[in-house]
This record gives structure tokens, sequence and C-alpha cells, in this order.
């Protein structure tokens, strides 16, 4: 009903609304000297790509800096980086002497939480430093998973299998950062309790060039050759294979659906319920397929 108004109105209704938007005031962009710029102390990337600041910077030559960095200002005309680094070494490469930046009040721990939420958003980022910027965010911000949840715009379960990389070796950290195995590779390798076994198939992995699926039926054999030793820990990790399916149930019963599975491949679902009438309504959506 609200469109077929809307369109009712005429088009010179609409190009007035459209004349309106464009005249209304957008957030301050002020233009800074590239050397009153300090870097963030909090950044959480170290590595830049050379090559990739190259193009960048051949760009900014090109056609100059589209998205603004973000800065708060400091004693006088002097500024600290929240965001950006990667634009504001590029700008600098390429021989800028000051770059567009948004001026934003935050203190340091605004900041930390600034710039570990915009490097998550990155798209070039591997899932280690992902991983490492969830747990900077859980541990040093103080967030709870719920809330970095809704600050990243990620599923809980998404951020616990980031999280779980973690628990892994070091070499297989470093060969997911080297993207020598895939994230794939890598949730299969964490339900494996043994560090020693999860290297041994590792080294499998890139001698073979073994494909996800092969490595996750590698997986569960060597966890059933394992015989009932499992623990508790392992049971959730084997768990983490069924997020997807989870999440789907969660949706269609809204509420937290959860999967207990042991290393045998043997579990349940567990479909919770808050009161006698939030099962009424469980009950019902299972008559409904039932019934079909």
């Amino acid at each position: 009903m609200a469109q077929k108004n809307a369109l009712g109105r005429g088009l010179g209704a609409l190009i007035e609304d459209v004349d309106q938007a464009t005249r209304a005031p957008a957030a301050a962009i002020n233009e800074i000297d590239i050397d009153k710029i300090e870097v963030n102390p909090f950044q959480p990337r170290k590595n830049f790509d050379e090559k990739s600041l190259r193009e960048l910077a051949s760009s900014i030559r090109e056609i100059g800096i589209i998205q603004p960095i973000t800065v708060r200002q400091l004693n006088g005309d002097t500024y600290q980086m929240i965001t950006g680094e990667r634009r504001h070494k590029a700008a600098s490469m390429a021989g800028l002497d000051s770059i567009p930046a948004y001026v934003r009040t935050a203190d340091d721990q605004n900041m930390l939480e600034m710039a570990l939420v915009e490097n998550i958003q990155r798209e070039d980022l591997d899932s280690i430093e992902v991983a490492i910027s969830y747990q900077r965010l859980l541990e040093e911000v103080g967030l709870t998973q719920e809330n970095l949840s809704d600050r990243v715009g990620k599923k809980r379960s998404t951020i616990s299998n980031y999280l779980r990389l973690l628990k892994l070796p070091a070499e297989i950290q470093l060969g997911i950062r080297d993207r020598i195995i895939s994230m794939g590779h890598a949730r299969a390798l964490v339900n494996i309790p043994d560090p020693n076994i999860q290297l041994e198939i590792f080294q499998k992995i890139i001698k073979d060039d073994l494909s996800v699926r092969k490595v996750e039926e590698l997986v569960r054999r060597t966890n059933n050759a394992r015989g009932p030793r499992g623990t508790a820990e392992d049971t959730v990790s084997q768990a983490g294979n069924y997020d997807e399916l989870r999440e789907h149930l969660t949706r269609f019963f809204q509420v937290e659906v959860d999967f207990k599975i042991s290393n045998k491949g043997s579990g349940r679902i567990v479909i919770p319920f808050k009161s006698d009438q939030d099962l009424e309504r469980i009950l019902a959506v299972l008559d409904r397929i039932t019934n079909k």
C-alpha cells in the first residue's frame, strides 16, 4: 500500500524528495596533512601486502581517495588513526600531502574496538587474523559473544568456529595465514583432540593435496579409531560440523536448537522450551510437518 501511495504522488514529488535528500547535510570530511597523523597503536593488522599497496597508490594517483580514513584529534593539530591505515600508507606512497578524514572523539577502549571491528570487515583478511580480532574484542574490550555477534553482524556459531582455530598448533595456524590450507580444512582439523595427529593430517593435506571433504572423512575415521576416549570437549567440537543445520533448525523452531554428537557419529538434537506455551508452539510446528 505504501508503494502504491508513493507512486501515486507523481514523478514531480519523487524528484522533490531526491532533491531534498541531496541537500541534506552529510558528516563533515576534513582534509588533514598526512604527516600530522599518527599510526593507531591498537591496529590489529601488522602486515600489509606491498604489491596491493602499490596498486592502491596507483589508483589514488589517478582518481584520489574514495573512502576517507577515520582519526581522532590529539593535542593541537595532530591526529591519531582509528581506521584506514592501508589507505593512509598508500596515499603517502602516492605522494599526497593530505588525506580526507572523518574526525571522531574516542577513548583508547573505543579506538581498539573500532579498529578491530573494521579489521574484521575487510575482505582480504585470513581466518587467523579474523580469529585474533574476535578474541581481542572478547578479552580486551570485554564483549560477550552475543555483543560481538551484534557488533560484527555474524552468527555466534560463526564466531565460535573462528575462535576454535586458535586452539590449533602454531604450524597449522601459520598454514592458514599463508593460505596453504583453507578454513574448511582447519575446521575439520579442530575436531582432532591430539595436536600431534592434527599436525600429521596437516602434512598429509599438503603432501596429497586433500580436499576438505576427504579431510573430514579422514578425521571421522581417526576419531572412530580412538574409541570412547573422547572428552566432552571433543563432542562439542564434533557438533561444530552441524552449524549450518543447527542454524536452520533454530530459525525454523525459533529457539536455540543444539546438537550433541559423539565421536562415533551418534547423537541427539535438543530443542529447548521456556514454558508450557512455548512447548505447545513447538509441538504445533511438528504437527504441521507430520500432517503434510
